[in-house]
């Protein structure tokens, strides 16, 4: 076989590529003066040669053809497509010049004709003119989300009278090309519960309950979402789904997953921010960029820690770069996927296989975070000082003490008496300051042995304290502070508050920092992801198929960030009204939240999206503005009592046939539990916390900490978004209601239901305890007869009246388990005091335990684990 290949290349394959040659030397030279006219002459050989493989639809090997912003770098090879006066250089002329036999475009079918690949040589040659503005049309990326958003007409609907704002025209629109009708509005009850669920994330009381049912003013309903919009816990509900998306946690990750106490001031940050109302566009420059702002300030430097919440690993055997890569290329994926919606992340080893997304531009944004400070331990980022308020007033109260008690430490006149004193002693017997010094030393042996009097002092002790001059009375005095025995106590106090003052270690956060000039880091293609198969260098750039990066803005991290909510952003709007849609009625209008791109779920009403996009911007990105818009409509409103056309046309109410009801988030859960039994700790800020969980479980860890500290007093009974976060081993209870680890950043935490579930607010430590308080807060506040504490229950956990049936089974309950427990006293104590503690004196271990019972009836009930 070796020997007939030889054969079959000698007779066939070399005359072939000889005449070929041949031919292409004989040609006649074209006139090389003649200028080459993009329109006329270059773009219709890209037309019927190369976009059927290399625009934005498909772009093999990463290159795209389509347009002049992507024409002019590379594909996945790093090589330049187009370069300008060198067509030697050029991928593209070479690939269909067949300069390698093995690699020649198009790969299939016929070949361009050698008098096109002439006219593209010498286009090249001629500098490669491409005149702005004449891509190919398909580079227009007609996939909806691609194309900035407009804002629609506000539609004609036939039941005007539903309409309360332009949603509920987009919504009614919907409805009524598809034979639907809304909902009635929902019941005054289930409307107070359903604000303060989605607004705070907790539950009315049921006095809030009644002062809003019996409200019967106009505004009285729009008063109640601006007093919600106001409250400081607002800023804590909406934090929750952020944390989600920045992959917050206090541990490093990978298999030791070390502690980690740098970011959580982090999270106060976003709570204060988001409680502020800080538009929309600061807030995301300052959390991508903050430390590149001119003088930024302590709270935009803290707003960088968002991108400090990447994993880091210090196991032995690891290679610091690996990692520090990989914490690069989080940053880079996350950035993209919370505020554009697109799943990048596909376009570390290839160009992305759906979307316009190159592997030559995946680093390209890349090199806007591979400049920062950066390396492979947490410990090692750059870390700012930020003492929370009580260090601060600690520090505060400090340094006052010790200046005030230095300056009466320094003060004669506050020693006059004792010096004067003194000063007698010493007078009165002779100047053996040998004898003195050993009688000193013996008296007190905490001090500092006296030091011989130097020549000033025996000379001012000589003279009239009166005729003494300044000087020497200053002598006189520093001496007396020093050995006399009166101000001893006064200087050891000092002393022990400058220790006191410097054992105060301020809380520090890890922030983002850019490397100096001299320091900075040359950009690569890292071929197939690998961080040691360097490929060509690129420069910081942003994807050419989106909006133009803007003008004078640094190429720089601050420029990405004011790139990513430019008004010609085409996404950015768009995610972040789809992510509050979500919150508020279960489902987006994108259902794929984490995926706007062609392989994502359509939006099931565009102009419904668009509008608030649009009205998003115009607003000044005002986050509360859009959210009260949206809990102000008639459609948020909506009964959640469905209709049966309504289940069979709309099975998931995506066209917003009916109110929202979903389970409520794994934090919020939690919250209701410890808010119903009067357990909970409304405290805002500080460290995450230890509530108590099952034995042993941080016992899995490899090494670092694997004893879990459990939180003692109110601590325990704090909300769950300060649930101390370990990403191995995440807050269990949380874990079973669908709450991620947070290794990667969760655009979108998908429901799932499970006899885990029940299990844990049946079973677990934390929920027995409420249910044990919860019955103690029933028999001390809802009067004396079980009928009175029955009726307080019901309305206290379902935030209405109860109807009948559930009121006679709560009581049937109550009344059978209390028969059983009269019988059994060590059980009743038991399940009345296990988590909770002793029993005040005055009440009765069966009743408590009947009620106790009831009480984890009432905490697992559909109705109070769901928002409707």
């Amino acid at each position: 076989m070796p020997r007939l290949s030889a054969i079959f290349l000698r007779i066939i394959v070399l005359p072939v590529l000889g005449a070929a040659a041949w031919s292409w030397a004989a040609s006649p030279e074209p006139d090389p003066a003649a200028r080459i006219d993009f329109l006329h002459d270059i773009r219709p050989i890209f037309e019927h040669n190369c976009y059927q493989c290399h625009d934005a639809a498909k772009h093999k090997g990463g290159m795209r053809l389509d347009s002049k912003a992507t024409a002019f770098v590379g594909g996945d090879s790093g090589e330049i497509s187009i370069v300008p006066h060198d067509p030697d250089h050029s991928k593209l002329i070479q690939l269909v010049r067949g300069d390698d036999p093995n690699a020649v475009m198009p790969p299939k079918g016929k070949r361009i004709a050698r008098e096109q690949v002439d006219l593209l040589v010498r286009w090249v040659k001629q500098g490669a003119n491409w005149p702005d503005g004449v891509d190919n049309p398909s580079a227009a990326l007609t996939h909806w989300s691609f194309v900035k958003p407009v804002r629609p007409p506000i539609p004609q609907v036939k039941n005007s009278s539903w309409v309360r704002n332009p949603i509920d025209s987009l919504v009614l629109a919907g409805l009524e090309q598809n034979g639907l009708s809304p909902c009635g509005e929902a019941d005054r009850h289930t409307l107070v519960r359903r604000l303060y669920l989605d607004l705070i994330g907790l539950a009315p009381s049921p006095q809030e309950v009644d002062e809003f049912v019996n409200d019967s003013s106009p505004r009285a309903y729009e008063r109640l979402v601006d007093q919600l919009l106001a409250n400081p816990h607002y800023g804590e509900k909406w934090a929750r789904q952020w944390l989600d998306l920045a992959r917050y946690a206090d541990s490093s990750g990978y298999g030791s997953d070390p502690l980690r106490f740098t970011t959580w001031r982090w999270r106060d940050w976003l709570i204060d921010a988001l409680n502020r109302n800080e538009r929309y566009d600061q807030f995301t420059i300052e959390q991508i960029a903050g430390d590149l702002l001119p003088h930024p300030t302590q709270s935009q430097l803290i707003a960088t820690a968002f991108n400090r919440n990447s994993m880091t690993n210090t196991e032995g055997g690891t290679d610091p770069e690996e990692y520090r890569v990989e914490a690069v290329k989080d940053r880079t994926d996350t950035t993209i996927q919370v505020w554009m919606g697109l799943t990048m992340g596909c376009a570390k080893c290839h160009s992305h296989k759906y979307d316009p997304i190159t592997n030559r531009e995946y680093y390209q944004v890349f090199a806007f975070f591979n400049q920062s400070e950066d390396a492979n331990r947490a410990d090692e980022y750059p870390t700012i000082p930020t003492p929370t308020a009580q260090e601060t007033a600690k520090i505060a109260s400090l340094k006052s003490q010790i200046e005030r008690a230095e300056k009466q430490f320094n003060d004669p006149a506050h020693w006059a008496d004792a010096q004067a004193k003194w000063e007698r002693k010493l007078n009165e017997h002779p100047l053996d300051w040998l004898e003195l010094k050993r009688l000193r030393n013996s008296a007190a042996s905490d001090a500092k042995p006296m030091r011989l009097p130097p020549a000033g002092v025996t000379e001012a002790l000589a003279i009239a304290p009166e005729q003494r001059t300044d000087g020497q009375r200053r002598t006189f005095f520093d001496y007396f502070l020093e050995n006399a025995p009166e101000p001893r106590p006064a200087r050891q106090k000092i002393a022990q508050l400058k220790k006191d003052l410097a054992a105060v270690k301020p809380t520090v956060t890890a922030v983002m920092r850019e490397l100096p000039p001299d320091r900075r880091r040359e950009d690569h293609i890292l071929v197939k992801g690998n961080f040691l198969a360097k490929g060509v260098t690129v420069e910081p750039a942003v994807p050419a198929a989106f909006n133009s990066f803007p003008a004078g803005a640094p190429h720089n991290r601050l420029g990405l960030a004011r790139w990513l909510v430019a008004k010609d952003n085409p996404l950015t709007a768009r995610v972040e009204v789809n992510r509050m849609w979500a919150q508020l009625f279960g489902t987006g209008i994108v259902e794929t939240q984490e995926d706007f791109g062609t392989q994502g779920q359509p939006p099931s009403n565009q102009p419904l999206l668009d509008w608030l996009a649009r009205e998003f911007e115009s607003s000044g990105w005002d986050m509360k503005h859009l959210i009260k818009l949206m809990v102000m409509s008639a459609a948020y409103r909506q009964s959640s009592k469905a209709s049966t056309e309504s289940i069979e046309r709309d099975p998931q109410n995506r066209l917003i046939s009916r109110g929202p009801s979903r389970r409520l988030e794994a934090e919020f859960v939690r919250d209701e539990a410890l808010s119903l039994s009067g357990l909970i700790s409304l405290k805002i800020h500080g460290p995450s916390v230890y509530p108590p969980q099952p034995n042993g479980l941080w016992q899995a860890a490899f090494n670092g900490e694997r004893t879990y500290p459990t939180s003692t007093g109110e601590d325990q009974y704090r909300r769950g978004i300060y649930v101390f976060w370990r990403r191995t081993v995440p807050y269990p209870s949380m874990s079973a209601f669908d709450a991620p680890s947070r290794e990667v950043c969760t655009i979108r935490r998908i429901q799932t239901s499970t006899p885990l579930q029940a299990f844990v607010t049946l079973n677990d430590p934390v929920y027995v305890e409420c249910s044990q308080a919860l019955a103690r807060r029933i028999m001390a506040e809802g009067g004396q007869t079980t009928d009175q504490r029955a009726e307080f229950a019901l309305r206290l956990c379902l935030c209405r009246p109860p109807e009948d049936r559930q009121f006679k089974r709560l009581i049937a309950l109550h009344d059978r388990e209390l028969a059983r427990y009269r019988d059994d006293q060590k059980a009743a104590v038991d399940m009345a005091t296990s988590e909770h503690g002793p029993l005040p004196a005055d009440v009765a271990p069966a009743d408590a335990a009947a009620w106790t019972v009831c009480a984890n009836v009432l905490l697992n009930m559909d109705e109070v684990l769901t928002k409707r």
